[in-house]
C-alpha cells in the first residue's frame, strides 16, 4: 500500500506528478479542512500534506497520527502550530528564498499605483470622463525623490529600498529590531525610531512579519503621526494594522491615501470600507503572485516534501529540533 500524501489549495499539482509512483497523492481545493468528510477520512492516513494556508493546529493533528511533515508553500507560517507539531514529532517547512524580489515588484508597483492614482484615472478613461486636459482635480504626486520610510528592512524590504533608491532617488528610512548594515551602505538608509520615522517619511512601507510584538502595529496613534500628504503601503500582514483606524485615517484625511495588499481577513468583503475609497489602492494578496515565482515555490515545497518522507533533512526546515 502506498503512502498518503495530501495537498490543499496547491494550484501547480503537476509538480507532484512524479511522485505517484511512490506515493497516493491526493488533491483537495476550495474545500473547508475542518468538515469536509473526504478529507477528515484521508488525515487519518496522511504521512505528508503540502500546501497553502492549511490551519495545522491541535485539532489537525489528533486527526492525522501518521503524519510526518508539513509542507507550507509559502514563506510565512503563521498557520503551522510549530510548537505542536514539535511535540508530536511533525516537520514544518516552508518556501523562503524565491518570492522576495517578485513581491518587491509588486509592493513597489502598488506604491507607485497610489501615488500617480493609476486605478482611479485608469477607470476615468474607461468610463469617458477624459473630454479635455486634465485639471487639478486629476493630478497626482511625485515618488521620486521624496522619503520612503520602510518598517521591517529585511530581505523583502531592502529590495523595496533598493528600487526606491536607486530607481528614483529616493531618501530611505528604516526601522527593524535590529540594524541593517548592508542596506544603509547600499541605499543610504538611515535608521530611524518609529515614531520620527511615521513623521518625516512621504511614503510609509510596512513589511514586518506578524509576530505578537507586530500585531496592531501600525493603529491611531501611529496614522496621526504621519504627515497629511503620506501615503500608508501595508505589504506585510493584515494584522499588523488595525483596520478600523486605517479606515478612520483614510475618513477623515488623516493621510493622503494607501496601498493595500493584505486585510485582517482574506479574501476581503466586497463590502469591505477600505473598497470604496478612491484614494486607497487594493490588491488581492498578490506579492507572489506571479507564474514563474509561484512554480518555483510549488517546486521548492515539493523537495521539502519529498526529503521529509524519505529520511533526508528538508532544506527549509523550521523546527530543526524535531530532529534532535
Amino acid at each position: 500500500m502506498k503512502r498518503k500524501i495530501l495537498a490543499y489549495n496547491f494550484e501547480f499539482s503537476e509538480t507532484l506528478d512524479h511522485l505517484r509512483d511512490r506515493f497516493d497523492v491526493d488533491i483537495f481545493e476550495k474545500i473547508n479542512p475542518k468538515i469536509d468528510p473526504d478529507f477528515l477520512q484521508a488525515l487519518k492516513h496522511a504521512e505528508g500534506i503540502v500546501g497553502l494556508a492549511l490551519p495545522v493546529d491541535k485539532e489537525l493533528l489528533d486527526c492525522a497520527p501518521s503524519l510526518k511533515i508539513v509542507s507550507n508553500n509559502s514563506t510565512g507560517f503563521n498557520n503551522l502550530a510549530i510548537g505542536e507539531m514539535t511535540k508530536r514529532g511533525v516537520m514544518g517547512t516552508n518556501t523562503p528564498g524565491v518570492l522576495e524580489d517578485t513581491t518587491a515588484d509588486a509592493i513597489f508597483g502598488i506604491l507607485l499605483a497610489a501615488a500617480r492614482r493609476i486605478p482611479e484615472l485608469d477607470r476615468f478613461v474607461k468610463a469617458g470622463h477624459w473630454k479635455q486636459h486634465l485639471t487639478r482635480n486629476e493630478y497626482a504626486i511625485d515618488v521620486h525623490h521624496k522619503t520612503l520610510g520602510i518598517i521591517g528592512m529585511g530581505k523583502i524590504g531592502s529590495l523595496i529600498a533598493k528600487r526606491g533608491h536607486l530607481g528614483f532617488d529616493m531618501n530611505i528610512l528604516y526601522h527593524n529590531r535590529t540594524r541593517n548594515l548592508e542596506a544603509e551602505k547600499k541605499y543610504n538608509a538611515v535608521y530611524s525610531e518609529l515614531d520620527t520615522l511615521l513623521k518625516e517619511a512621504d511614503f510609509v512601507c510596512l513589511m514586518t512579519p506578524l509576530i505578537p510584538e507586530t500585531e496592531n502595529l501600525i493603529g491611531e496613534r501611529e496614522f496621526k503621526l504621519m504627515k497629511k500628504s503620506a501615503i500608508f503601503v501595508n505589504g506585510s500582514r493584515g494584522k499588523t494594522v488595525d483596520e478600523k483606524a486605517l479606515i478612520e485615517a483614510i475618513k477623515t484625511n488623516e493621510i493622503h491615501g494607501a496601498a493595500i495588499d493584505v486585510f485582517q481577513r482574506e479574501p476581503v468583503s466586497a463590502e469591505h470600507p477600505l473598497l470604496q475609497y478612491p484614494n486607497v489602492v487594493t490588491t488581492p494578496h498578490i506579492g507572489s503572485s506571479t507564474h514563474e515565482t509561484e512554480y518555483k515555490m510549488a517546486q521548492l515545497a515539493v523537495e521539502n516534501l519529498l526529503a521529509g518522507l524519505t529520511g533526508k533533512r528538508p532544506k527549509n526546515l523550521i523546527n530543526p529540533e524535531v530532529l534532535d
